[in-house]
């Protein structure tokens, strides 16, 4: 009798292994709570699963040997082993677990609805002016630093929500992409200061552009853009209100907040006898109706902040009106189950290995 594995061809196994992992991938990809995030990666199972065969039948008669003996028709009329009739098993382990390495990379993941569950964020990119005049020093420490301070303890306070900060003067950048890592943000929030790029100049449309484009993608339902300036419009390549426009087009709301004193009158500080002397500060074109227009025409408020307290309260404000975007899947929890397929992968090459180089050693 001849009714070893081994003897079974290689494309037999193949017609054998395939529909059983056909069906383990269908009932699995319709079992209630259960999903798999990449289903198009389970294409590679059956490519994976040719490619081993191909190579094992390229190899395969390279391996096959010829022992002689004295009394062979003895020997053949011995019944065969468990060892011969299993000669196969360390390439059977090698399939499944190129089978399960195909599931792992479809990311299979398991759900729990949860009826009490609110997962809560908004998208939330802040355009800071960082031009000449935001060293002044009406605000204490001075402008930039004070909205520093007030910008960092609003990050705090939002621990659901992604942020990002774009920097403007002359132009414009990107500072830091949308994100959750707070730690990450404060620690480059601390290291701007003015001179990071050209301040001779305020392009505000050119801010509101770039936290835009950070915002175009976002798949939030609420998506906010905070303006903190202390000046006018008068760089830039993007009129503000054209940038208000795009910005209501997208959905994205602007609230703007126009920070310093900039009474025209010159300020008054107290002299060392007692005395109060004229202290002369630089004079900046400021433009707050442009400021109220770009926050109408997007449904955000203007706000104007002459101090470091009425700062801190604008802020405030705009964090008690954020409303609350709850993202797609809310009410689901999704766990990963990949490891537990690349571990049972790893499993059965490591028992394929040791099999085949002691008990299923083949001579060449």
């Amino acid at each position: 009798m001849t009714t070893t594995l081994g003897k079974i061809p290689y494309a037999l196994i193949a017609v054998v292994l395939a529909p059983i992992t056909a069906g383990y991938v269908w009932v699995l990809r319709n079992a209630e709570g259960f999903r798999f995030a990449h289903p198009g990666a389970l294409a590679l199972i059956p490519i994976g699963i040719a490619l081993v065969l191909w190579a094992g039948l390229r190899r395969g008669p390279r391996r096959r040997g010829v022992l002689t003996y004295s009394r062979a028709s003895e020997l053949a009329a011995r019944p065969a082993g468990w060892v011969a009739r299993l000669r196969d098993l360390p390439m059977v382990l090698r399939l499944a677990s190129v089978a399960l390495v195909g599931l792992a990379l479809a990311r299979p993941q398991t759900s729990r609805v949860d009826d009490d569950l609110e997962l809560e964020g908004i998208d939330i990119v802040i355009a800071l002016d960082v031009s000449g005049s935001m060293q002044e020093t009406d605000l204490v420490p001075n402008r930039l630093d004070a909205a520093k301070a007030v910008i960092e303890n609003f990050v705090r306070r939002r621990p659901t929500d992604r942020i990002g900060l774009v920097v403007f003067a002359r132009e414009a950048y990107t500072h830091i992409p949308l994100t959750l890592d707070h730690e990450t943000f404060l620690r480059m929030l601390s290291e701007l200061h003015v001179g990071i790029i050209d301040g001779r100049g305020t392009a505000i449309g050119n801010g509101i552009g770039v936290a835009l484009n950070r915002l175009r993608h976002s798949d939030a339902r609420s998506k906010v853009i905070i303006v903190l300036t202390d000046g006018d419009n008068n760089s830039g390549n993007i009129a503000p209100l054209q940038a208000a426009g795009y910005a209501q087009k997208l959905g994205v709301k602007i609230h703007t907040i126009l920070a310093g004193d900039n009474d025209p009158q010159a300020a008054q500080a107290q002299a060392p006898h007692g005395l109060l002397q004229q202290q002369q500060r630089p004079q900046y074109s400021v433009n707050p109706k442009l400021l109220e227009q770009i926050a109408s025409m997007t449904g955000g408020t203007p706000y104007l902040a002459t101090d470091t307290r009425a700062l801190a309260e604008r802020f405030q404000k705009i964090l008690e009106d954020l409303e609350k975007s709850r993202i797609k899947d809310r009410g689901i929890l999704y766990a990963e189950l990949y490891q537990r397929f690349l571990l049972g992968a790893f499993a059965l090459l490591v028992l394929e290995t040791i099999l085949r180089l002691t008990r299923f050693r083949r001579l060449p």
